[in-house]
């Protein structure tokens, strides 16, 4: 696994680990765009949080653009716009 991808998918955890309550993760999949039945069937997971971040419902709910939004920058793009200056 490269870098990049691995930090999205440690910045995904973070963000899981957050919302601590199966509540408020449902609620904020509802929001991100997840059906109802998924939320709550995810909400109320026993896995960890690292195993979480690895689902496909976090990768379709906090898309690469969704995490760009929240100001996460993407450091494979950084590291090209900065050599490509030189």
């Amino acid at each position: 696994m490269n870098l990049n991808g691995w930090l999205k998918r440690r910045i995904r955890q973070y963000i899981w680990k957050q919302w601590k309550n199966p509540r408020t993760k449902c609620r904020n999949l509802i929001q991100l765009g997840i059906d109802k039945h998924k939320a709550y069937e995810w909400s109320n997971n026993r896995k960890g949080y690292w195993r979480i971040s690895s689902s496909f419902i976090l990768h379709r709910s906090l898309t690469d653009e969704k995490l760009a939004q929240l100001g996460y920058m993407d450091i494979a793009k950084k590291y090209q716009f900065v050599h490509s200056n030189h």
